[in-house]
């Protein structure tokens, strides 16, 4: 069966990662973003990969008015109806609290936009009772720390989300994937300090197809994230309030 994938934020590290990998398998991709000229670069490089198609499209998570329009050219396509999502932004935690109205950005972009889309594209899906979407979240959503507790929060939400989604879509044949990256070498995280076992977008792209293939509900990549992120949930608040973490 033919597949098409819709990648949102396609200029991020790791979507092009996973794009890539996509595109060696002979799929179709719309690639969506702010950032056309970039994205028409990438879907020449997955031409040339062996994407059966690869278009850029434009997509901001700011602007729901627009949203239709991709659905629209998604739904045309046959076969295997798929989504995975890397939209978001990470101001500086310090950079928020001099300007709160960058809440409103963070939120747009990490949450309710992405949220947005899928639900205007789930009903296509039920329809289909096949496909998969993988919701790039993050472990900062698992518990608000002090050095990101905006983005965070934003990123709980939307594993809230995926989570409700994935007890829905999971009724008629579609699978939903949440995937919680530790720190990735990308260019939200350039600069960063104090950033540690610091994987690859392409390790975090075959951990995501991976989990695609295993039917995984929801991954942390890289895997021992999973036990840093047990360890830190289970700090008594009254010690994790103490902690510059």
């Amino acid at each position: 069966m033919s597949e098409t994938w819709i990648i949102l934020g396609g200029t991020s590290a790791i979507a092009r990662a996973f794009a890539r990998k996509c595109a060696a398998s002979g799929a179709s991709l719309l690639l969506a973003g702010r950032d056309l000229p970039e994205l028409k670069r990438i879907a020449a490089d997955c031409s040339l990969r062996g994407a059966a198609s690869a278009r850029a499209v434009a997509f901001d998570a700011r602007k729901p008015a627009k949203f239709d329009a991709l659905i629209a050219e998604a739904v045309e396509s046959s076969g295997s109806l798929n989504a995975a999502v890397f939209v978001g932004s990470m101001p500086e935690q310090s950079e928020i609290d001099q300007d709160p109205s960058l809440i409103d950005g963070v939120v747009q972009d990490s949450f309710t936009g992405p949220i947005r889309f899928l639900h205007l594209l789930a009903p296509h899906m039920e329809e289909r009772e096949s496909g998969t979407i993988i919701g790039v979240g993050s472990v900062a959503g698992d518990r608000g720390r002090v050095g990101n507790y905006v983005y965070g929060a934003a990123k709980a939400g939307f594993h809230a989300y995926l989570s409700g989604l994935r007890n829905r879509l999971g009724r008629k044949g579609v699978h939903v994937v949440t995937a919680k990256p530790g720190f990735v070498d990308t260019g939200m995280t350039w600069g960063i300090e104090g950033m540690f076992l610091v994987a690859s977008p392409e390790d975090v792209a075959d951990s995501l197809l991976k989990a695609v293939k295993k039917k995984r509900n929801v991954i942390y990549t890289p895997w021992f994230w999973r036990y840093i992120m047990l360890i830190i949930r289970s700090v008594p608040e009254f010690i994790f309030k103490k902690l510059s973490i």
